[in-house]
């Protein structure tokens, strides 16, 4: 490569790199965790036309130009569109949806999603809950993070507020996720599937199977939900 290659290499990377700022620019910009798969989509062909255009040594900077131009115009449109009707911004967007509505976890809701009980719960951990019984309500988002509100009793004011000694606090530890039994957990609790079992048909449940999950917490005892529970 001569030094014209590389005048022409940096002349091409700065224009496209001006271009693309200006395309942030003008349709707007969003948080990482904001991000949509249509945005995630927008980027990632914008970020292909300028690095495929750059190294073709065929492609001159106005072709440049006009493919930004012409994908961050059809970007501009489409937001604008989805901005004024409903049903296109659901299209392209997707809408929120109610995974856990009064304490229950809708089971349906989340196959729709694709997501399984692990996933809901590492999304939890990241709003500080530690267990499912705190949540009343969870709304998975379209950028795929997840909003909390939890029930009343979980947000009383904090021990320090009242001057009240503070207790031990215990980490949940779940003994079936999705019909699986954790016997390792089971065990770890001092307990054995037999107990596990007793409690199940306490509940009218008599297959693990038919578990959604199963979660102890020593200062709460055994929190329970049925995969075939339908939430109204």
């Amino acid at each position: 490569m001569d030094i014209s290659s590389f005048l022409h290499l940096t002349v091409e990377l700065t224009i496209g790199f001006f271009a693309l700022l200006i395309i942030t620019k003008i349709i707007g910009q969003r948080q990482l965790n904001q991000i949509t798969p249509f945005d995630f989509i927008s980027a990632l062909v914008l970020g292909e036309l300028l690095g495929n255009a750059i190294y073709d040594p065929e492609v001159n900077i106005l072709f440049i130009l006009y493919a930004l131009s012409l994908w961050g115009f059809l970007i501009y449109v489409i937001e604008k569109i989805t901005q004024k009707f409903m049903k296109t911004r659901s299209f392209f967007e997707g809408n929120p949806a109610l995974v856990i509505k009064n304490g229950q976890i809708d089971f349906n809701e989340l196959k729709k999603q694709k997501i399984d009980i692990n996933e809901l719960q590492s999304l939890l951990r990241t709003k500080d809950v530690f267990s499912i019984r705190e949540v009343e309500y969870a709304i998975l988002e379209p950028s795929g993070s997840i909003s909390v509100l939890r029930k009343s009793k979980y947000e009383n004011p904090k021990s320090e507020d009242l001057n009240i000694p503070q207790k031990q606090v215990y980490l949940p530890v779940c003994f079936i996720l999705d019909g699986k039994l954790l016997i390792d957990n089971l065990k770890s609790c001092g307990f054995d599937e037999n107990w596990l079992q007793k409690q199940l048909k306490s509940n009218n449940i008599n297959n693990i199977e038919d578990v959604l999950i199963a979660e102890w917490k020593k200062d709460e005892g055994l929190f329970i939900q049925k995969k075939t529970l339908s939430v109204n």
